[in-house]
């Protein structure tokens, strides 16, 4: 039998069916369809910033950290900002006695781990010219929205204190069996670089195929021919190693991208319901 609908919801004013509803550019089938906006002019609701196609808008102000959305890196910048004006105005003894003081050579990660680990990374070997600024501006502004400052820090340290162990632990060695002398225990080794590098092996990993491979191969390009121009071999490898390390971390990056993911849009949706309605 079949159903029917009784009083004013059966029919219009004049008893006669009521008018259907404008389908006009909706899709068959497809349920949810957003509405036209207050104004009548287009969809309301959080899609009506998308492009066509149903891909957001490009936001190029992303790409650079703010306080807000990428906190992290917005206030390590600053930090950074500041170090580096230090570095240039600042007397060159006082620099000097700073960037001593804070190298993780062997003789300080001996005497002081944790503090000579966490003061080189205050710093920026070439100061603000160094093509590593750019690369820590941006690879850490794209890794932080898509999985945190927390963990995104956790992946700047881990790339930064592994890689720093990986190349001063073989020459405390080799010091210690005499095929080094003394004076290598003392090697300045400061700056952001091997966090940064593996922050671009770990970003690498969220991103699609053909963004991901060619990122790898141009800066990993760069790597290897700054290793065979022999300038800093000891710090060249520490950078692959840091790279090696960020691409080691891309089952953890993806599950926690893939969390954030999900949060944000649990986030948004509730954000979006009517009052008085229940979820």
């Amino acid at each position: 039998m079949e159903r029917t609908l009784t009083g004013t919801a059966a029919s219009g004013p004049t008893g006669s069916p009521p008018p259907l509803p404008d389908v006009s550019g909706l899709l068959d089938g497809v349920p949810r369809q957003r509405a036209p906006g207050p104004d009548g002019r287009g969809p309301s609701g959080p899609g009506a910033d998308s492009a066509p196609g149903g891909r957001p808008r490009p936001r190029p102000w992303h790409l650079l950290p703010t306080p807000t959305g990428t906190p992290f890196t917005f206030f390590y910048a600053v930090v950074l900002a500041v170090t580096s004006y230090v570095t240039a105005h600042a007397d060159s003894a006082l620099v000097r006695f700073l960037h001593e003081n804070s190298s993780t050579d062997v003789a300080h990660l001996l005497s002081a781990p944790v503090p000579v680990l966490a003061a080189s990374a205050l710093w920026v070997a070439g100061g603000v010219a160094s093509p590593f600024v750019l690369g820590f501006l941006l690879v850490l502004t794209a890794l932080e929205r898509r999985i945190g400052g927390v963990r995104t820090a956790g992946v700047f340290l881990l790339g930064h204190v592994l890689a720093t162990l990986a190349t001063e632990v073989p020459v405390g060695l080799a010091v210690l069996v005499g095929h080094l002398p003394d004076s290598s225990l003392h090697r300045l080794d400061y700056g952001i670089s091997f966090g940064v590098a593996a922050s671009v092996g770990a970003l690498a990993g969220l991103l699609t195929p053909w963004l991901r491979w060619p990122l790898l191969a141009v800066f990993g390009g760069m790597l290897l021919q700054d290793l065979l121009a022999l300038t800093d071999p000891l710090s060249d490898w520490g950078h692959l190693a840091a790279l090696a390390i960020g691409v080691a971390t891309w089952p953890w990056v993806r599950r926690c991208g893939a969390a954030k993911a999900v949060g944000g849009r649990v986030t948004g949706a509730a954000s979006r319901r009517r009052p008085g309605r229940r979820p």
